[in-house]
């Protein structure tokens, strides 16, 4: 149901006709990058974080990973994954699919400036199989988000 709730959410945007479907995993960064045939940095990959027993999505690079005294610092506190089992309940995508599109309701979104040194992007779309090809300026719109924030670092 979340690849449908993903499409349905980006036709309201216009922006269906950019999502992709595999016959192979784009569950991980590397398989994502593989079956797009980009950069691994391209993919805007979701991360889920609880915050104030709320969930939160940050959609960062494929190269970056949470720099946790960035975050401590946005969020006033250390930086909570939801749990494997939880994602899905707490998100609407399962992991391996979870995307800013699409999410539950009480869900924010939040985007990393490590997405800023790229035109297009690549985040997933509701399933392990999927993705969509947008400009930050769509990523934006599309997402909903709240804020950009700078909460990663490079991955060494």
């Amino acid at each position: 149901m979340s690849f449908a709730a993903a499409k349905e959410h980006l036709k309201k945007f216009g922006f269906e006709n950019r999502i992709m479907e595999f016959d192979i995993s784009s569950a991980t960064v590397s398989l994502a990058a593989k079956a797009i045939n980009c950069k691994e940095a391209e993919i805007a990959k979701t991360m889920s974080f609880i915050v104030n027993s709320k969930p939160i999505l940050i959609v960062v690079s494929g190269d970056s990973k949470i720099d946790n005294a960035k975050f401590k610092a946005e969020f006033q506190t250390k930086a909570k994954m939801i749990p494997f089992d939880e994602v899905e309940r707490m998100t609407g995508h399962a992991a391996g699919g979870v995307c800013p599109f699409g999410i539950n309701e009480e869900a924010e979104v939040y985007l990393d400036i490590s997405l800023k040194q790229f035109t297009t992007v690549y985040p997933a779309c509701g399933s392990s199989n999927s993705a969509v090809k947008l400009t930050l300026n769509e990523l934006e719109t599309a997402s909903c988000y709240k804020k950009w924030v700078d909460v990663c670092k490079k991955i060494q």
